[in-house]
C-alpha cells in the first residue's frame, strides 16, 4: 500500500541529511586551505602568521621585485602552454580514432592513454627519468614538456570522448554526401561540435601541467626551475611571505580561469 502523504519518509530524509553533511564537510576541507592561504598572504607582518595581525597588499606588491619567482612562473607558463597545445592535438586525434572504432584494440588504447592517471605521480616521474637515461638523454625542457604531455593527454581525451558520444553520425554522412573530404568535414562540422569538450580538456591539462610537481621534479634540468618547485623550496627554507602571496595569486587566477572556462566551454557539463 502507498504511504500516506502526511507520513514523513525518514529513509529519504536521513539519506539527504547524510549527503548534505558529507558535501558540506568536503567543501570545508577543500575550500578552507585556499582561504587560509589568501588570508595569510594579506598579512602585514614580516613573517607567515595565521590569523594575520593586520591586512595589507604589501607582499603582492613585493612579487614585482621577486625576479627568481617571476622567472620560475614564466617557465611554468611556457611549459604549460606547450603541454596544452600538444595535449589538445594528441588527445583530440586519439579521441576521434577511439570513438570511430569499437574494436577491442581501441579500448586497449583508451586504457593505455588513461593509465598515467592510475599510476602514482612520483612513480611515473622516477620511471620517466630512468627511461630517458636509458636512452642516453638528460633532463631538459623539451623532455619536461613531453613528460607533462603524457600525464595531461588523458584530460583532453576523456572530455573529447564524452562529447563525441553525443555527436550524430548522420551529420558526418551528410557532409560527405555533399562532397566534403575528411579534413573539411573535421574542420567545418566535427571540430565546432566537439570544441567545448576540447576546450574543457585543454583547461584541465593546462592547470595540471602548471602545478605539476612530481614530473617536473625529475625531468627538469639544473638550470630550469618551475614555479611549484620554487615555492616548495621557499617553504622548506625561509617561509617567505611572498610564497603565500604567489599561492594566493594562483588561487585567484585559477578561479577566474574556471569561471571563464565555465562561461565559454561549459566546463562542468563536459567533465560529467
Amino acid at each position: 500500500m502507498p504511504k500516506p502523504s502526511s507520513t514523513i519518509d525518514w529513509e529519504a530524509l536521513s539519506l539527504r541529511l547524510v549527503f548534505t553533511s558529507l558535501t558540506a564537510l568536503a567543501v570545508v576541507v577543500l575550500v578552507s586551505p585556499s582561504l587560509i592561504v589568501i588570508l595569510t598572504s594579506l598579512t602585514a607582518s614580516q613573517s607567515l602568521r595565521f590569523p594575520p595581525s593586520g591586512l595589507s597588499f604589501r607582499w603582492y606588491v613585493a612579487l614585482l621585485e621577486a625576479d627568481q619567482m617571476q622567472r620560475a612562473a614564466w617557465t611554468s607558463l611556457v611549459v604549460a602552454t606547450w603541454t596544452t597545445a600538444l595535449s589538445a592535438v594528441l588527445g583530440t586525434a586519439a579521441a576521434l580514432a577511439i570513438a570511430r572504432s569499437g574494436s577491442a584494440l581501441a579500448k586497449a588504447f583508451d586504457f593505455l592513454f588513461m593509465s598515467p592517471l592510475l599510476l602514482p605521480a612520483l612513480a611515473f616521474g622516477f620511471a620517466a627519468l630512468v627511461f630517458i637515461y636509458q636512452l642516453g638523454l638528460r633532463p631538459s625542457v623539451p623532455l619536461l614538456v613531453l613528460g607533462h604531455v603524457v600525464v595531461c593527454v588523458p584530460f583532453v581525451l576523456r572530455t573529447t570522448l564524452a562529447v563525441l558520444t553525443q555527436l550524430d553520425p548522420a551529420l558526418l554522412d551528410a557532409s560527405a554526401s555533399l562532397g566534403a573530404d575528411g579534413w573539411m568535414t573535421f574542420r567545418r562540422v566535427t571540430l565546432p561540435l566537439i570544441g567545448r569538450g576540447v576546450g574543457a580538456g585543454s583547461f584541465l591539462a593546462f592547470m595540471a601541467s602548471f602545478d605539476n610537481v612530481p614530473v617536473s621534479l625529475f625531468l627538469a634540468d639544473e638550470r630550469t626551475e618551475v614555479l611549484p618547485i620554487h615555492l616548495w623550496q621557499q617553504i622548506e627554507t625561509n617561509l617567505d611571505v611572498r610564497t603565500a602571496a604567489a599561492s594566493g595569486l594562483i588561487v585567484v587566477l585559477t578561479l577566474v580561469l574556471m569561471l571563464l572556462a565555465e562561461r565559454f566551454a561549459g566546463l562542468t557539463r563536459q567533465i560529467r
